[in-house]
């Protein structure tokens, strides 16, 4: 398989149609090679619309998705990045290829094991996996200038804003299937912030997810 032109399809016939257009996203999702991050049974599939199973009850997501993300949340060079579920470590080395550095968190030890091997197979060092759970986000490194939950929560936790630095944006996947929403959130000024929900997909709940009746006082 020629893993480079699969590549240029991928980010030319699918992630550049649905509208991810900056080109710093496009750049990196040409140089981080997908195909090092995919089960080795699923190789053949590293570069398509599906989203690729990695054990666990996870998924990767689809390149469309991973690259509508990314051109979301606006990563730059002197950001620290939170990542909620670590995967197979492919969304944390896009992170890291516009970040300063990543911290990501993982509940499933397999999972987060798999994720630290590709992620130094592939040589990217300013990634740290930490097995945990993330379910109200990791407030011993806050705060920090991005974080993104890869996964499903049906509501977002206090506990989320407040680890954002000012200026800091936090992407997470609100609702419950069959309906749930990219929220993008800014935090523009202490305590304030703007929300605005960028699209629709359906992604695997987060373990641990607080639920709405949780915060009902």
């Amino acid at each position: 398989m020629d893993f480079e032109r699969a590549r240029f399809n991928m980010v030319e016939q699918q992630v550049r149609p649905w509208d991810v257009l900056d080109q710093d996203v496009l750049e990196s999702m040409m140089a981080v090679k997908r195909e090092e991050f995919v089960p080795a049974k699923f190789k053949a599939l590293a570069f398509s619309e599906a989203e690729i199973p990695i054990g666990g009850g996870q998924i990767m997501l689809s390149p469309v998705i991973e690259g509508k993300i990314m051109q979301g949340l606006q990563v730059k060079k002197t950001d620290s990045v939170l990542e909620i579920g670590a995967g197979s470590g492919y969304f944390a080395a896009l992170l890291a290829a516009r970040a300063d550095w990543v911290r990501s968190i993982e509940i499933d030890p397999a999972l987060a094991q798999v994720a630290a091997d590709n992620l130094k197979a592939a040589g990217v060092e300013n990634v740290i996996v930490e097995q945990g759970d993330g379910a109200d986000g990791w407030p011993a490194n806050a705060p920090y200038d991005v974080i993104v939950v890869s996964a499903g929560m049906p509501v977002l936790p206090p506990s989320f804003k407040a680890q954002l630095a000012v200026g800091g944006r936090l992407l997470a996947f609100i609702g419950e299937a069959p309906l749930m929403v990219a929220r993008l959130v800014t935090c523009v000024a202490e305590g304030e912030y703007e929300t605005v929900d960028l699209f629709e997909n359906v992604v695997p709940p987060l373990r641990n997810a607080k639920r709405i009746d949780e915060f009902r006082f």
